[in-house]
């Protein structure tokens, strides 16, 4: 018997793969779970031109997954193309740079069929309704239907045909919350489209979601539909973001600093209106709000970038997810200016979920029981009480009477300054409520602002080294790092190249002492890789100066003479950002008088 060789390799085959096949394998990248499948399908709705979508699931759309629109829908020769592999009515394929649509490459369809019991039901305008069946690739013929217009996609037991594929969803409650994030996330794109989602499992039908379409202009439909997704909350502290570089248009809404969360699970970006989750822009957006919070708490926003299709590559993920920009660093700095200025244009503004946290805290004494005549005290009693508690003539008053301020201050927007309480707190009067001041955190505010100032005008001190530290990288990032060279310069770290990949360390910042050169730069390096910009040497003199800031400020248990709290609220007043400290929070609380009279009972 003869045998064959283990050291022998039989010659590998190339074979095609059929087409069921080649779906499943698509559905792989672009179907991920049923919140992918949403996706495709609401995205080809709002491409359809249709106002009013409604999404039905069930089972975390494990099991049901329900499409209606109200749009241009498809005649009868139209379907079996659409559930053909790479056939769209989106693009001609003669230019891939300049895509105007949501949909493009042609796979949503196939892929579903492929992998689960989809049907399609659509009629188009001068056409009858039809309809199409695919259940794991296998394709039926078009048969009539009765639908009015626009259509209705159906897809039953995601896939029934890979069930390997269903070990690793996660639950139906998991899997119904990723759903809900898409339709909030698309709405927010289409503010002037209404958006309808239910739940179907177990028989019953409820809404979990809708959004009704919007009127107005941009920013204000826009609004409208930000207080719908993100809260009224929201709404009341958002900034309106407007600004535009480069043929770059940043529009939409960005909270307060004080408005922020525990986590980024509210940063909502959007390319040509197509919702994406790009590294670069969540990497700008969080720069922007570097100075004004702390390094556990988030920033909320909404913001839309618009340009030439041709400026922005949206063919870079099979879900569409990622964008890669022709000059990524316009974009980064765009959003960053365009947040800060709106940041500094609100000058002394804080949340208002601040003074309703505060009121919230504030719990009124619960009411007695009416005390009837039979149990009240006799009048000598309550004279003897009275008596008692008067105060004699030998005792010194325990408050300090300072004369009155101007009663115009009233009318500013910090009000006047009435009293210090613990040495640390002003209580100012304005025309519409009282305003509760941190001293110190304020002061630390207004003095880190005026030492940026100062820094920005005067620039930074650079320290020489006696002995030059050298750092050896690879050519490449020694390039990323040279191109840079100047920006550094400024910021007082001056570079030098050393032969090779080699960098050659000449100065550092004179504020930042003794410095580790080498494990700076690699910071940089590192930051200029991942996002294509740098911010390390910046963030740390910035952090120097916050703790300057700090330390010469006015302390805990100073007391202020009228005269001193006044100007200190004048000049948080006229100082952008003085609404939050260094570390994001507040510098003050301000509680409307009506809020206060509601907590005595005097509604």
């Amino acid at each position: 018997m003869a045998t064959v060789d283990p050291q022998i390799k039989q010659q590998p085959v190339i074979r095609q793969l059929d087409d069921a096949a080649i779906n499943r394998i698509a559905a792989g990248e672009v179907l991920e779970r049923p919140a992918s499948a949403v996706k495709e399908l609401v995205e080809n709705s709002i491409d359809a031109g249709a106002s009013r979508i409604e999404v039905v699931i069930a089972d975390g759309g494990k099991t049901l997954i329900r499409v209606t629109d109200d749009g241009c829908g498809m005649s009868p020769a139209d379907l079996p193309m659409a559930i053909s592999r790479h056939a769209t009515s989106k693009i001609d394929g003669s230019d891939l740079l300049n895509i105007t649509s949501f949909g493009f490459r042609g796979e949503a369809l196939p892929s579903l069929g492929a992998t689960g019991r989809l049907s399609i039901t659509s009629r188009a305008a001068g056409f009858e309704a039809a309809q199409i069946r695919v259940a794991g690739g296998n394709i039926e013929s078009v048969k009539p239907a009765a639908l009015s217009s626009g259509t209705v996609i159906e897809l039953r037991d995601m896939f029934y045909a890979t069930p390997a594929r269903l070990k690793f969803l996660r639950t139906d409650r998991a899997e119904a919350q990723a759903v809900t994030d898409v339709i909030k996330r698309l709405s927010m794109a289409e503010p002037f489209v209404t958006f309808i989602l239910r739940d179907a499992s177990n028989g019953d039908s409820r809404t979990t979601f809708r959004a009704d379409a919007e009127t107005g202009d941009l920013f204000d439909a826009l609004h409208g539909r930000l207080r719908t997704v993100l809260g009224k909350d929201f709404a009341e502290n958002a900034l309106r973001i407007d600004a535009e570089r480069e043929g770059f248009h940043l529009t939409g809404y960005a909270a307060l600093p004080t408005y922020s969360r525990g986590a980024a699970v509210a940063q909502y970006l959007c390319v040509n209106g197509r919702p994406v989750r790009d590294k670069m822009l969540l990497g700008a957006l969080r720069a922007a709000y570097m100075d004004v919070l702390s390094r556990d708490r988030h920033p909320v926003a909404s913001l839309f970038i618009d340009c030439d299709p041709t400026l922005v590559d949206v063919n870079v993920h099979p879900a569409k997810s990622e964008v890669r920009f022709r000059d990524p660093g316009t974009v980064r700095g765009l959003i960053i200016s365009g947040l800060r200025h709106a940041l500094a244009d609100a000058g002394h503004r804080a949340s208002t979920t601040v003074a309703n946290a505060t009121l919230g805290a504030i719990t009124p004494e619960p009411l007695a029981p009416r005390i009837y005549q039979m149990d009240r005290p006799s009048f000598s009693a309550r004279s003897m009480t009275f008596q008692a508690q008067a105060p004699g003539f030998g005792e010194t008053p325990s408050a300090r009477f300072e004369p009155l301020p101007d009663e115009s201050a009233d009318e500013l927007p910090l009000g006047a300054a009435r009293a210090q309480v613990h040495e640390n707190y002003i209580i100012a009067q304005t025309e519409k409520g009282i305003v509760i001041v941190d001293q110190h955190a304020a002061h630390e505010r207004l003095v880190y602002e005026k030492l940026k100032t100062q820094m920005a005008e005067n620039g930074v001190a650079a320290q020489a080294l006696l002995i030059p530290e050298i750092v050896e990288l690879s050519e490449n990032e020694a390039a990323q790092l040279l191109d840079i060279a100047d920006d550094l310069s400024r910021l007082g770290l001056t570079v030098e190249p050393f032969g090779g990949g080699a960098i050659a360390v000449r100065e550092t910042p004179a504020i930042l002492g003794e410095v580790n050169a080498t494990a700076m730069i690699r910071d940089i390096v590192d930051e200029l890789t991942d996002q294509g910009d740098s911010a390390s040497v910046k963030a740390k003199i910035e952090a120097i100066l916050s703790r300057v800031a700090c330390h010469g400020s006015i302390r805990s248990g100073r007391r202020m003479q009228a005269a001193e709290m006044n100007a200190l609220l004048r000049e948080m007043e006229a100082t952008p950002l003085s609404g939050q400290c260094n570390h994001g929070r507040p510098t003050y609380v301000e509680l409307k008088l009506a809020d206060i009279e509601r907590l005595f009972g005097r509604t």
